[in-house]
């Protein structure tokens, strides 16, 4: 157990090393956290969604805001589509491919900016929550593993960090949305 420990750490720094010595990291990730703090000073929302792990990040991702990061401060207009009886109804009524393009036609307002994390940019729901934003007039913003995928192509802005596998990925999202929290942050609360 203990080697499988260590080797598990081992294979995370090897991928945080990788990232961080990427130039794109800084470039595209300074590009998202100018997209949100542009957004949010000019009053407007982000919505948020992604699968399974990637719900629970985006959900922990709103919560950051509407609650706090590490100071108090005022909350601010981001939120996961991550309603459980939302997500049901529209899985039954319509199919799950809808789930996250329904409340995004219901809530997106040009201006605002969608946020997408996956870990491969293949999810169908994903994909038609980008096509809705976009025809909303929304930002479409990704965080995403594996190349991208269908995603990549979609967005305004996209962010694909190093990883083949859901976890390693999920791991560095979550480091990125901590990141660009706090850069943010700084522009809005001075």
């Amino acid at each position: 157990m203990k080697r499988h420990l260590a080797q598990a750490f081992a294979d995370a720094e090897a991928l945080l090393q990788a990232w961080r010595a990427d130039p794109a990291t800084l470039e595209e990730l300074t590009a998202i956290a100018e997209a949100f703090a542009e957004c949010l000073q000019a009053g407007h929302k982000i919505l948020v969604a992604g699968n399974g792990g990637s719900l629970a990040d985006a959900v922990h991702f709103a919560e950051e805001w509407t609650g706090r990061f590490r100071e108090n401060r005022r909350p601010y207009p981001v939120m996961a589509l991550a309603e459980p009886a939302h997500l049901t109804c529209v899985g039954n009524d319509f199919g799950f491919e809808d789930v996250f393009a329904r409340p995004v036609q219901a809530f997106g307002r040009p201006g605002d900016v969608l946020l997408l994390l996956s870990t491969s940019g293949q999810s169908p729901n994903l994909v038609k929550a980008a096509v809705a934003g976009r025809n909303q007039g929304m930002r479409v913003v990704a965080l995403l593993g594996r190349g991208g995928g269908a995603l990549r192509t979609l967005c305004d802005l996209a962010h694909i960090v190093p990883g083949n596998t859901a976890d390693r990925i999920q791991e560095l999202h979550m480091l990125a949305l901590h990141a660009l929290i706090e850069a943010v942050e700084t522009r809005l609360e001075p």
